[in-house]
């Protein structure tokens, strides 16, 4: 994977975006770090649906994907019922 600093990809963008087309991903550095990367559309639809889980996926999963808000009891106690006459 080709860096390139933020400068020069902003100054030769079609050739990083051909040699994205013809190479690969692409590395985007700013001062150094590494903070995006240029992939092709197909690789990127691919990345997609491999995060998103299927609905098949969901219901057969061991583990719960949130936790339920169940909201906590109050202490307030009931009232006395009234016997029907």
């Amino acid at each position: 994977m080709h860096r390139w600093s933020v400068r020069l990809a902003k100054a030769r963008f079609s050739a990083m975006l051909d040699a994205c087309v013809a190479k690969g991903p692409q590395l985007i550095t700013r001062r150094g770090n590494e903070c995006a990367v240029l992939v092709r559309v197909d690789e990127w639809h691919c990345l997609q649906a491999d995060a998103r889980p299927s609905l098949k996926q969901l219901l057969l999963a061991e583990e719960a994907r949130c936790t339920p808000a169940i909201p906590s009891r109050g202490r307030a106690r009931r009232r006395a019922t009234v016997a029907a006459r």
